[in-house]
């Protein structure tokens, strides 16, 4: 199995609450920085900062429109860290059936 970097800065960078709402709103669609500044209590340069990590972590990927940066999912930083995050449920699911079997009790 492979240590891929990406998956633990992942992770990281969507500890942040002010990262995790830019990237929620990202996910529901496409927004620049100016976008993303005038819908949270953070000002232009704090977003932006927060879009380098999220960058970073290879979470969204930006594209130019004129003078504007345009910011998106980027779907190789969420399939990696989907292949991470299922590999780890798997193992906690097993862990909780041996749980169970061990436990008969549980059952009820």
């Amino acid at each position: 199995m492979t240590y891929r970097r990406q998956d633990p800065r992942a992770l990281a960078a969507l500890a942040d609450p002010t990262r995790r709402e830019i990237f929620e709103r990202i996910a529901a669609k496409p927004h620049s920085v100016s976008e993303l500044a005038r819908q949270l209590p953070v000002s232009r340069p704090a977003v932006s900062q927060h879009l380098r990590v999220l960058k970073e972590a290879q979470l969204v990927a930006e594209t130019r429109d004129g003078t504007r940066r345009i910011y998106r999912i980027d779907p190789r930083g969420i399939g990696a860290m989907r292949e991470w995050l299922d590999r780890h449920w798997g193992r906690a699911l097993d862990a909780f059936q041996q749980f169970v079997d061990s436990n008969p009790e549980r059952k009820k």
